[in-house]
């Protein structure tokens, strides 16, 4: 049985309720952390997606800016050597150049809203998989399926590989901030 049809509905999924109608909640929970894998497998590379989309548009913008300081000074060189009709043409294709640009600018500002959207949803994924596999835990403590003592799954560790990058940062910085508000 599928339980996930859109990314979505991991992000709003009840664990609880969902286990709580399973016929053998650890094989449920099982499964629903497998699909739950394999969502944000595909999150991921959308990102990487919309990242690679968001880097080419920037890239091109930065082109088409070096064609417009190109056409600028041609226009002046044109002008100063009196030859004014070169100079136009030399502005009416600035001109031309700026127009493109002004479309590449919201289509950049469009891929960073969709960057920005795909990056939080696979937060909100990571989340939703971290809370299904403390479920598992208590499941697997519940039933004694675990040899360790019982420890609160919501105390489980985070280990800082399963952490990206800018997330192990933002940790970081809001740790400090606690530390110093605490004096330590």
């Amino acid at each position: 049985m599928s339980y996930f049809s859109r990314l979505t509905d991991i992000v709003t999924c009840n664990l609880t309720q969902l286990l709580k109608n399973a016929a053998d909640p650890v094989i449920e929970i099982e499964q629903i952390i497998a699909e739950m894998k394999e969502g944000i497998a595909g999150a991921n590379r959308s990102v990487k997606t919309a990242i690679t989309n968001k880097q080419a548009i920037q890239n091109e913008l930065q082109e088409h800016q070096q064609q417009i300081s190109q056409w600028k000074e041609a226009a002046k060189n044109a002008l100063a050597a009196g030859e004014e009709v070169e100079a136009r043409n030399s502005l009416v294709r600035k001109q031309e150049v700026e127009d493109l640009m002004a479309g590449l600018e919201q289509q950049h500002q469009a891929a960073v809203a969709t960057c920005e959207h795909l990056t939080t949803t696979l937060y909100a994924l990571e989340a939703r998989l971290a809370e299904a596999k403390r479920k598992q835990m208590e499941l697997s403590e519940s039933i004694g399926l675990t040899e360790s003592p019982a420890q609160d799954a919501s105390e489980l560790p985070v280990s800082e590989s399963s952490l990206s990058p800018s997330r192990s940062e933002q940790i970081e910085t809001e740790l400090a901030a606690l530390k110093r508000e605490l004096g330590q």
